[in-house]
């Protein structure tokens, strides 16, 4: 194994290390972004959790199997192959032979009654579209124990010779005895080509790869339809994007919905809007072929959002994606937000006890030409997915991995944070902040704690968003959090004088509390990770840090005779 000590740098070069890899970077010939170390470090640790659930799944039926077919042969189902079996095996190996012919082992391995051996651990197949200097896929090949091969593909000829060049370094490439062979070329194996048409050509399904890992600079749109079909059933498809000045904001609806489908969220949870537009894409874009996504992990990180979907095939799940994808209407003052569902499913169970579902449109407008609250102008955003963001199971999982290896990831303190929030995260849409509330009523910022205990005593659930310091997701509707925000003014009152006879301010302070909110401390005002005095929000890593300039020269490849 390679080591920082014993690899000599060319001139011209530098080294750069990340946890047990290393990698030569020649300046603006390839992109490397060490501000994602934090993607990077999330991203094996997610990826090492799901191959090890998914190898527990396949063994578990695999013994399933086993078993079934034991006690087939025990309960005399096979006395015919006994029987015929009996003298070509002799007298005392009937029934023993007769095993290893049902389940497809040889003799030596069978047994009557439940087996004691077990099935080899499965080894899954990684392609990475984007590649660049090759670094995520040789610490995917390095630290992930169950991984067969990482397919690293990148269009630039400059990116590709970056990658063989740090693959050898690591000892990654094809090894001499081998490397005559068919077949085999390495754990990290290289492809020279357009990540469209890799993925294309792997979309069959012998030919599937079991998880795909888009990381762009921009946006991963153009690749998703390629990669929701490249992926096989139960697989893992890992997404970053960068445009959050495309998701992100107002400044380009065009190019958000082309794109993406959707139309951006003007309002301080535009983050969490942006998360929900990306998974509207990766669901509509896998329901055309029959499939449908489960969000894992989506976290809105820095400068960019990375998503963690799995990927299966269903027809009934495909039909219900209607049922999880609304559109909103924002109130362009006070923020406040009406869910527009696109449809409904009704259950009827049949006599004979099966659950028929029936598929309808849903009935709108949600809410009136004006906000209930303000009565300012409302704004139209989505169409986005409405479900889960996280699957708390899993969270719960990766978050246990990170804890029990803190030594094997540069960022293990963040990873802990962020993944304590996601993991208690409610599954609801949207957060807010008692700040920008204040600031729409005018007056003084109450606690969040108070915020949380008036929400909680007044029966609903609270929880904190990873995407924002300072804030809270809750069961309430946006008119029961300005009734808590009324109960406070009472307390603390607003000077009327400094707020103008026009300003939507006045709007909201003409309504009384529909109820009187209790301020007194729950003792679940504070959230279990909040407890934990964990590094939950990053401060930035650098100075003048950021998604980084897009590597010149060599980005693309020059049409040759050949393809004229």
């Amino acid at each position: 194994m390679s080591t920082e000590s014993n690899i000599t740098v060319p001139d011209g070069l530098t080294l750069h290390t990340e946890n047990t890899s290393h990698i030569l970077l020649e300046s603006n010939k390839a992109f490397l972004n060490p501000v994602q170390e934090f993607n990077r470090d999330l991203s094996v640790a997610c990826i090492k959790v799901w191959s090890e659930e998914l190898n527990r799944a396949k063994e578990e039926r695999w013994r399933q199997n086993q078993e079934k077919k034991a006690k087939k042969l025990k309960d005399g189902t096979s006395k015919k192959r006994k029987v015929e079996t009996e003298g070509a095996h002799g007298p005392e190996e009937p029934l023993k032979a007769a095993v290893a012919s049902d389940v497809g082992l040889p003799e030596s391995e069978s047994s009557i009654g439940p087996q004691t051996n077990s099935p080899e651990p499965y080894k899954f197949v990684l392609l990475e579209a984007l590649s660049a200097t090759g670094l995520r896929s040789i610490r995917y090949a390095k630290e992930i124990p169950l991984l067969k091969y990482v397919i690293a593909n990148d269009l630039s000829p400059s990116a590709t010779a970056a990658m063989k060049r740090n693959i050898e370094i690591n000892d990654l490439g094809p090894s001499p005895a081998t490397s005559l062979s068919p077949g085999s070329s390495g754990k990290v194996r290289i492809n020279e080509g357009d990540a469209c048409t890799l993925m294309y050509s792997h979309r069959e399904e012998k030919n599937r790869v079991d998880v795909v890992d888009l990381d762009p600079y921009g946006t991963a749109a153009p690749f998703i339809d390629a990669a929701v079909q490249c992926v096989k059933d139960g697989g893992l498809l890992c997404v970053t994007c960068t445009d959050l000045s495309v998701l992100a904001t107002t400044n380009y609806p065009e190019k958000c919905f082309s794109n993406y489908g959707g139309v951006p969220v003007k309002a301080e949870y535009c983050h969490e809007a942006a998360l929900r537009l990306v998974l509207h894409t990766l669901s509509t874009s896998a329901s055309r072929y029959g499939r449908y996504i489960e969000p894992l992990v989506s976290l809105s990180i820095d400068f960019y959002v990375r998503i963690f979907v799995r990927v299966k095939s269903a027809p009934l799940e495909v039909k219900k994606a209607l049922t999880k994808t609304s559109a909103y209407y924002i109130c362009s003052t006070c923020q406040s937000f009406y869910e527009q569902p696109l449809g409904k499913v009704v259950a009827k169970p049949s006599a004979a006890g099966n659950i028929n579902y029936l598929f309808k449109i849903q009935y709108g407008p949600a809410v009136t030409e004006k906000c209930p609250e303000c009565e300012s102008a409302l704004h139209m955003a989505g169409p986005m997915w409405s479900g889960p963001l996280h699957d708390s199971n899993f969270v719960t999982k990766v978050l246990e991995h990170v804890e029990a290896n803190q030594d094997k990831y540069g960022t293990a303190v963040r990873m802990k944070g962020m993944l304590n929030v996601a993991q208690e995260e409610l599954h609801v849409p949207f957060y807010f902040t008692p700040a920008k509330v204040a600031s729409f009523f005018h007056c003084t910022t109450p606690p969040l704690e108070d915020i949380a205990s008036a929400l909680l005593h007044a029966g609903h659930k609270i929880s904190r968003s990873h995407a924002c310091a300072g804030s809270l997701k809750t069961t309430a509707m946006r008119a029961d959090i300005h009734s808590v925000f009324r109960s406070w003014i009472k307390l603390n009152p607003v000077k009327m004088e400094n707020i103008s006879e026009t300003s939507p301010a006045r709007r909201l302070l003409s309504k009384g509390p529909s109820f009187i909110a209790n301020f007194e401390r729950h003792p679940d005002s504070v959230t279990p990770s909040g407890k934990m005095k964990l590094v939950r929000y990053q401060e930035n890593p650098t100075s003048h840090w950021g998604p980084g300039t897009k590597a010149a020269g060599g980005s693309k490849r020059k049409r040759g005779k050949d393809d004229i």
